[in-house]
């Protein structure tokens, strides 16, 4: 007569190996709950990739012989990311700024992407290449080269202070806000010059040192 058991593995320090501690018993074979064994089987699977779900489906047989597993991608950050975009209007902002320059490469998705990647998965241009074409489904996005990435960034830099004033008027609307002053965080700001170049009797800039304790930087 078999018994079925939840257990894992305990290293005793006396012992010097490994125990078995049960952590469930689900009782005789013949008498268990299937129903139970099933919910527990499908709570457990939410922790694991799709790779390694399907690994499992094929092994218990639940999956056709015909049918095969091609490839899967995370899709969950970036849209909830991409939701975010469109509410604040960023995508309609981009479009418009790029629009009379007539380019036959996806800017906006582009710009898109490399947020996504920053906050999602922070890598340099080149891996973007293969986090976009394998890992993560950007919307309208199946792939990307990094000298695509490299160009989209000198396009956002030629418009940068007016993005930056139609997102600020974009969200003020959004949020209904009434901004009269703005606060700016200069704790690790500062200006590298020579000391011959120091103006005398400026108010803005005064000599000091850098959170990092460098003497020469004022």
């Amino acid at each position: 007569m078999a018994y079925l058991q939840l257990a894992h593995n305990e290293w005793d320090p006396k012992a010097k190996y490994a125990k078995a501690k049960v952590i469930y018993s689900f009782g005789r074979e013949d008498e268990v709950d299937r129903a139970v064994l099933e919910r527990l089987a499908k709570s457990i699977s939410r922790f694991l990739s799709p790779e390694q779900a399907w690994e499992i489906e094929t092994l218990t047989g639940e999956v056709s012989d015909d049918f095969q597993f091609q490839s899967s991608k995370r899709l969950g950050g970036a849209w909830l990311l991409d939701q975010l975009w469109r509410q604040l209007g960023l995508g309609e902002i981009l479009h418009s700024l790029f629009a009379s320059r007539h380019h036959q490469i996806p800017l906006e998705r582009l710009i898109f992407a490399m947020v996504a990647n920053r906050a999602l998965h922070p890598s340099s241009k080149l891996a973007m290449e293969e986090w976009v074409e394998k890992d993560v489904h950007i919307p309208h996005l199946p792939q990307v080269a990094s000298h695509q990435l490299y160009r989209a960034m000198d396009e956002l830099l030629a418009v940068q202070p007016e993005l930056e004033r139609q997102v600020f008027h974009a969200v003020a609307d959004l949020l209904n806000l009434e901004v009269d002053l703005i606060y700016f965080d200069t704790t690790s700001s500062y200006f590298e010059v020579d000391p011959s170049e120091t103006p005398e009797g400026e108010s803005l800039r005064k000599q000091g040192f850098s959170k990092d304790k460098r003497p020469d930087l004022v």
